[in-house]
């Protein structure tokens, strides 16, 4: 019988293409540590981002593919992921070791911006991620409510150390002034409190940091674009007329400050009552006519859920408190889409 070879193998494997990324498994370095004992092989699938949204696919494609191959009686697929970078840095932006930084922005206030950003964080964690946290909204700072955390732990070698809950790396001026305490700060305060938030604080090693922006285009977005090269920007919107026209100002403020957007996420689209009917208690079509217009796509629509709102209150994000609920299981989808899309804009370059 011929043997097996390690070019059997590549050459069978070239046929699998990633659907997301347009490209086969060989060409996106994927393929690893192949061993072949008699008529078993064994290989590691190298994956671009924990969160991929075909992982099963993949595994299955390459499983089927290498078991093609004359002579192969067992083959093993060991999965594992490194999370592609997409961090352009520009002669002004802060050199960290962040893989990849996603801006959460809408135009006003009230549309869940920082529900949707502590849950992504908390999903995308949950895939073995490595992830953080930064709440810039410096004026509603509600991230530490969300996550349940009220303190920061002591600074060690002159370092902000994190807060972390659920997996997840967390900053926020609301963990260093008394609580209710207002910030009636001007631009230079916010600008230098954004690059302390950036410079003083050790985040470690981070595959993605989210950054929860506050309501509008002011200040703290310019300090943000200054500071840190954006990967990409989210916009939350609500379905009716009024949040999307303001989310457009927020996607326009991304383009001029040439951040690509990632894509739009339309929030309370709709109540789902007992009798299975939907309350489109926002109106509806909102998120879908701003991507029509803009050419943005329209990533995904999270229901309005009271569990949603009780999970913020206490410190659970719906993601923790009822994974198996409708939004729960459509933010978690969102963290896999995001990460595909960011894993695609590395292939791209």
């Amino acid at each position: 019988m011929v043997p097996i070879t390690e070019k059997d193998i590549l050459t069978a494997l070239s046929r699998v293409m990633d659907p997301e990324l347009k490209k086969d498994l060989v060409s996106l370095n994927m393929i690893q540590d192949i061993r072949i004992q008699g008529d078993e092989v064994t290989l590691t699938l190298v994956l671009t981002t924990p969160a991929c949204p075909l992982k099963n696919y993949l595994q299955k494609a390459a499983h089927d593919a290498v078991m093609g191959i004359k002579g192969v009686k067992s083959v093993t697929i060991n999965m594992a992921a490194n999370v592609a970078t997409h961090q352009k840095q520009n002669e002004d932006s802060i050199v960290l070791p962040i893989k990849n930084s996603i801006a959460v922005a809408s135009g006003k206030g009230g549309v869940g911006k920082t529900t949707v950003a502590v849950n992504l964080a908390v999903a995308l964690a949950q895939t073995g991620a490595t992830v953080g946290l930064l709440d810039a909204d410096i004026y509603g700072p509600n991230v530490p409510r969300m996550m349940g955390i009220t303190e920061l732990p002591p600074v060690k070698d002159k370092k902000i150390i994190p807060a972390e809950a659920y997996g997840v790396k967390i900053i926020s001026i609301g963990l260093l002034v008394q609580e209710g305490q207002p910030l009636i700060w001007r631009g230079p305060l916010l600008h230098s409190t954004i690059r302390q938030f950036l410079v003083d604080v050790n985040w470690g090693d981070l595959d993605y940091l989210i950054i929860d922006l506050p309501p509008g285009t002011g200040d703290v977005q310019l300090s943000v674009a200054q500071n840190l090269s954006l990967t990409g920007g989210l916009i939350i919107t609500l379905p009716q007329k009024v949040s999307v026209d303001d989310a457009a100002r927020g996607l326009e403020m991304f383009n001029k400050l040439n951040i690509p957007v990632l894509g739009i996420i339309e929030n309370m689209s709709f109540l789902e009552l007992e009798n299975g009917t939907k309350m489109e208690i926002f109106g509806n079509g909102g998120g879908k006519a701003l991507a029509e217009r803009t050419g943005i796509p329209l990533l995904g629509q999270i229901p309005l859920n009271p569990a949603v709102r009780e999970g913020g209150d206490n410190g659970r994000p719906i993601v923790i408190s009822d994974p198996n609920s409708a939004a729960a299981k459509i933010l978690n989808e969102l963290a896999c889409s995001i990460a595909g899309k960011i894993s695609q804009l590395v292939v791209q370059e």
